[in-house]
């Protein structure tokens, strides 16, 4: 009876947007009460509808559209959360010395309760993030972060009444940001958040109701790191209802263990709606009867206009930032036209895209050898004007530049690791394919040294050829000056990832040219003031695949038949195409020519 009553009370809800769902509940039934959450995490910095690395509005999330939303479903029992990964992205460098950055002053403009520090909250240091911190009006929770003098970084949890109900929420952050992070966390300490969840549970269950745990962490553990995804907190957790995740950027809806697991896409795409349903029992204390959840498409909704005036000064110094021409480049695009249709060129040829980047990083750093990744297929940068955003086209995320010494054995391993990417190619392959367990932004390209990749050798055995630029071999005694993104540095180089036992590479510098930024900002200087405004698409194929000795002519009717559409890549190219495709494709267009030549006889007989 009861979800006959919840089904018809929601119908009322979509037909009469004014409809308050807890007031018609708590009238019929005194002894019942609704707690509405609506979670929202990973929104990137996305405050108005507009990309400003694309310079182009974009009305597939925004925290100006989620404002809209949160207007239409708040009940008078709405507590309103958001999971991390708030501040960072589209151009929030622009603000960074902001008394308040634009995505608190909207949070605060909508009135939220709750915010968990993701991730990217600790990117610009914790100077800026205790400033951004106190110009929160909501409650800020990260419980398993101690600064240096042993004093908690913000509080494990709090209470939030509604309507009698007494909610207790924890946040925590994913415990990997000491290896992304490490040098902003130099002095704090980082604990297991499932011990700190338990602790906190251990305080709060006698005083509250129902337990909410926000945890900017996806559903599974990183690098092996026990307690660092949700499902392992699910599992070790006591006395918890509902987990709030973020971090992967993904819907998810599931229970396990008797907890009620949610988290959104990302850039504001979508609001996790969760409702719990208690009801007073013979002792007159809330029990949960009821839990269920609905992830919201942010898409559908207008951008709300008070939001919209509240963050206009951001957006209008953002666009006419984004717009700044800074050079032009002349000659063609940076990325050449791809031969196969899903499979980026840049990823399986050297190009005078990742040359740049990777020419900016030796500029900038003064090392022998740079490293960089195409964070994405579609990345390019055309000719014609350079615009300041464009630079983000062909570098999506703001990373900072670190330097290693790397002995020429070390070098090696790394590039073998990177090389990894590729899956091993085998006799019949037509087209080359990259490894399922592995993405593109996962996978550098090294300046600095000659090489070639064998794809035909397995993983480790790959990395053939290598020479110093001036076609001496590498030693395994050399020593190197290596540049790579803090990303590589923290969460490959500096863990366990790459180099076991201790051997890891010794790092000499951080976040080279700081006073300019990141390395987006590095692209921009170079431009504009190092080429002086003018570039043009230089690629010195300084590396290139070998090993996948394949017959050129089914090759290029593999080619043909991919672009046709008649064979299809798998997701992310992770399987090549092979010869028996092609004569699958061969027999089915014969028994189609069969079948019509079939019918064209019975129409004449």
């Amino acid at each position: 009876m009861l979800k006959k009553v919840l089904s018809i009370l929601t119908l009322s809800t979509v037909l009469v947007s004014s409809f308050n769902f807890n007031t018609f509940a708590n009238t019929n039934k005194n002894d019942e009460v609704t707690i509405q959450l609506l979670a929202t995490s990973d929104i990137h910095n996305k405050f108005y509808p507009y990309e400003y690395a694309i310079n182009e509005e974009s009305k597939s999330g925004s925290l100006a559209q989620i404002a809209t939303a949160i207007n239409e479903l708040k009940t008078d029992n709405t507590i309103i959360i958001d999971a991390g990964d708030t501040i960072q992205d589209n151009y929030s460098e622009l603000f960074l010395n902001d008394e308040i950055v634009p995505m608190i002053a909207g949070m605060n403009a909508i009135g939220y309760d709750i915010w968990t520090l993701g991730n990217h909250e600790f990117n610009y240091g914790m100077e800026f993030l205790d400033k951004v911190i106190k110009s929160s009006k909501a409650k800020v929770l990260t419980g398993n972060v101690y600064k240096p003098d042993g004093t908690p970084l913000a509080e494990d949890y709090t209470i939030i009444e509604k309507n009698g109900v007494k909610v207790g929420i924890i946040g925590m952050v994913t415990p990997n940001i000491v290896k992304w992070d490490a040098e902003k966390l130099e002095g704090y300490k980082v604990t297991d958040p499932l011990e700190e969840i338990n602790k906190a549970v251990d305080e709060l269950k006698d005083k509250v109701d129902v337990i909410v745990s926000v945890n900017h962490m996806g559903e599974s553990n990183e690098y092996d790191v026990k307690n660092s995804g949700v499902d392992d907190i699910a599992n070790g957790s006591k006395d918890v209802d509902v987990i709030i995740a973020a971090h992967e950027h993904k819907e998810v809806q599931k229970v396990l263990n008797d907890i009620l697991i949610v988290e959104n896409k990302s850039s504001g795409s979508t609001i996790a709606q969760v409702n719990i349903t208690l009801k007073k029992d013979d002792n007159g204390k809330y029990q949960v009867i009821d839990k269920n959840s609905n992830i919201i498409d942010v898409s559908k909704y207008e951008p709300d206009l008070q939001i919209l005036e509240e963050l206009k000064s951001y957006d209008e110094r953002a666009k006419k930032d984004a717009s700044t021409i800074i050079g032009k480049l002349e000659g063609g695009d940076l990325a050449p036209k791809n031969e196969i249709n899903g499979i980026a060129q840049g990823y399986i040829q050297d190009t005078a895209l990742v040359d740049l980047v990777n020419e900016v990083q030796l500029y900038y750093t003064g090392a022998d050898v740079s490293a960089a990744a195409l964070f994405s297929a579609t990345a390019n940068m055309y000719e014609g004007d350079i615009k300041k955003s464009d630079t983000s086209l062909i570098y999506k995320f703001p990373n900072t530049l670190y330097v290693f010494e790397m002995t020429g054995k070390q070098l090696k391993q790394y590039m073998e690791w990177s090389a990894s990417y590729f899956n091993q190619y085998k006799e019949g392959d037509l087209t080359i394919s990259f490894d399922p367990e592995s993405r593109g932004y996962l996978y550098d390209m090294f300046s600095g040294v000659n090489y070639d990749i064998n794809i035909s050798k397995e993983v480790g055995n790959r990395i053939e050829n290598l020479t110093k630029k001036d076609g001496t071999p590498v030693k395994d005694t050399d020593i190197f000056k290596v540049t790579v993104n803090n990303y590589r540095a923290n969460s490959q180089i500096l863990s366990d990832v790459i180099y076991k036992n201790g051997d890891n590479p010794k790092l000499l510098e951080i976040d080279v040219r700081g006073d300019l930024g990141g390395v987006r900002e590095l692209i921009a200087d170079y431009i504009q003031n190092v080429k002086k405004g003018k570039i043009t698409p230089n690629v010195d194929n300084n590396w290139k695949i070998v090993g996948n000795d394949w017959n050129q002519e089914l090759h290029k009717k593999a080619v043909e038949q991919i672009n046709s559409g008649k064979i299809k890549l798998d997701k992310y190219n992770n399987k090549s195409i092979t010869v028996n495709d092609l004569q699958n494709i061969d027999n089915n267009t014969n028994n189609n020519n069969v079948k019509v030549i079939n019918k064209k006889v019975k129409k004449v007989s």
